[in-house]
């Protein structure tokens, strides 16, 4: 009920509105709070682009903020402890020369724990270039993907108040690029699964 007030509260910001949700999807990250309402609610309020758009910026910059904090914060005790244990050491150096490549990929794979991983790449030797460049990269699909959905939402709560209707065409080009969205989803996802075991 406080996503969906929050969300008609942004409907009122006008062209703050979109920073507003930048900001508010980065807290979102940061307190581990589960982000599917916002992403979706993000393509009822701004539509696909823009909505796609906010998505990622806000949830790379939460992300960001996240790994900041436990490289800084408490990163010093858990480092001595991943050190203390030969097999968290040998993965921790793997990141040092495949951090870009491990990021991506973990983003990539769907149900990864990708708000509490920003925390646990903070304390390995990731660099901050790599993890901010693989998490903007990596988390364009399934925002692409949650956005859409909620701005055939969007579209199908309105029709009754819409002047004009879109075409039969249209909702044919929404569906097929919902099934396109999908189809990229599982490809992505299976190229990802087959790289993490060749690893």
């Amino acid at each position: 009920k406080q996503v969906v007030q929050l969300l008609q509260w942004l409907e009122t910001q006008g062209v703050s509105a979109l920073l507003w949700f930048v900001l508010i999807m980065a807290l979102v990250v940061v307190l581990l709070v589960p982000g599917v309402l916002f992403t979706t609610g993000a393509g009822f309020v701004f539509g696909v682009l823009q909505g796609t758009a906010a998505v990622i910026l806000g949830t790379t910059l939460g992300a960001a903020l996240a790994f900041l904090i436990a490289r800084y914060f408490f990163g010093a005790r858990t480092r001595r402890f991943i050190l203390s244990h030969r097999w968290l050491n040998v993965i921790n150096r793997g990141l040092s020369s495949h951090g870009f490549r491990v990021v991506l990929l973990t983003r990539l794979v769907p149900f990864f724990p990708g708000k509490i991983s920003n925390y646990i790449f903070g304390i390995s030797q990731v660099s901050l270039r790599d993890f901010v460049c693989a998490s903007f990269l990596g988390f364009i699909p399934f925002s692409l993907h949650n956005v859409y959905l909620g701005s055939i939402a969007a579209d199908i709560a309105t029709l009754g108040s819409r002047n004009t209707e879109r075409t039969p065409l249209e909702w044919g080009l929404y569906g097929v690029g919902f099934v396109l969205s999908i189809i990229v989803v599982l490809y992505l996802n299976r190229v990802a699964t087959r790289l993490l075991a060749e690893d």
